[in-house]
């Protein structure tokens, strides 16, 4: 059983209530999740530049790209270093971890989709050396869509009225960016971590006939990629709901009330001395449900072991069927 326990570390507890006259409210608890990737140890200062870059040879290239696909001429070049700016806010100063940026932070990749082939060794080691960095962190490639202009074209082709073809345009604007991510150590000369991630957000369109993004979709859009890649190295949370009883039967109704408001403050070991008067009380419902309450407010309280024994003893003795419910799943975790 202790390790029920060792995992019940509450990061955050926010109790909400039904609306209206429900039975039930319910309390959302924060578990730790792990990080999906690690760094070495020896990794304490990184530095960060931006390959996504288009060379010059290949301007033209772009600018037809960007025609194609909705971009605004470049959009990239400006929204690419909100990433790099999302990645040191988000890791800077945490777990040990600096972020430097060079002075020369932007260095020439393929600009577009094309994953550009890995860095020179010699270069890395140069970068790093030249920054005091254990590790170089490069936003490889960087490339928006957005696909209110494409939609538009299709809706006005698929809509036909009398009097001639209609324009429909979406009111939602959806950009999305594509990011692809290599964290160099040059030392051993291998690739730390590579990913690659498509994000989406969507915008209420603006304009006349509200079909083009606002002026901070596409930065927003980006900096929340670059958001979500640095947060693969950190832990992260998960929120878990757990149900309870507002309300009791007959003479325990004040009771349940009185115990709830408590919870309301956060107060659940006063609650629990309401509920356990209540279990007995002797009526087999109101106890029951006592007792899947007590179950919740040992969890909240970190005491998953407890938490199992209250849920099963609802079940068990007083035929509680979220008694049953809940009790599996606390012994799944």
């Amino acid at each position: 059983m202790n390790r029920f326990k060792t995992c019940v570390v509450f990061l955050l507890l926010v109790a909400y209530l039904f609306s209206g006259c429900s039975k039930y409210g319910f309390v959302r608890i924060n578990y730790p999740l792990p990080p999906a990737a690690y760094l070495p140890e020896t990794i304490k200062k990184i530095a960060l530049v931006n390959r996504s870059l288009t060379k010059n040879e290949d301007k033209t290239k772009k600018i037809i790209e960007t025609i194609l696909t909705g971009e605004i001429a470049g959009s990239d070049r400006l929204a690419s270093d909100e990433c790099l700016k999302a990645v040191y806010d988000n890791i800077n100063g945490q777990n040990g971890i600096t972020i430097i940026i060079p002075e020369k932070t932007r260095l020439h990749g393929t600009g577009t989709r094309e994953t550009p082939e890995l860095m020179d060794w010699k270069r890395v080691k140069e970068i790093c050396d030249s920054n005091t960095a254990d590790a170089l962190l490069v936003l490889e490639t960087f490339d928006s869509n957005s696909d209110v202009f494409l939609s538009a074209i299709a809706n006005q082709t698929n809509t036909i009225a009398i009097g001639g073809m209609q324009p429909s345009v979406p009111r939602r604007i959806r950009v999305n960016v594509l990011s692809f991510w290599r964290l160099y150590d040059p030392i051993s000369k291998t690739i730390i971590d590579q990913f690659e991630n498509t994000n989406y957000m969507f915008f209420n369109g603006i304009g006349l006939s509200y079909s083009l993004p606002p002026r901070n979709a596409l930065p927003q859009t980006a900096y929340d990629a670059g958001r979500l890649y640095i947060q693969r190295f950190l832990p992260g949370t998960y929120s878990a709901r757990r149900d309870l009883y507002k309300r009791g039967k007959m003479g325990s109704k004040k009771m349940f009330k009185a115990a709830f408001r408590r919870t309301e403050t956060a107060n659940w070991q006063g609650a629990i001395d309401i509920w356990n008067d209540v279990e007995k009380d002797g009526r087999r419902k109101n106890s029951g449900r006592a007792c899947l309450n007590i179950a919740v407010a040992y969890e909240v309280l970190g005491n998953t072991n407890l938490a199992i024994q209250w849920a099963q003893r609802s079940y068990e003795l007083y035929n509680n069927k979220l008694g049953r419910s809940y009790s599996k799943v606390l012994l799944k975790q």
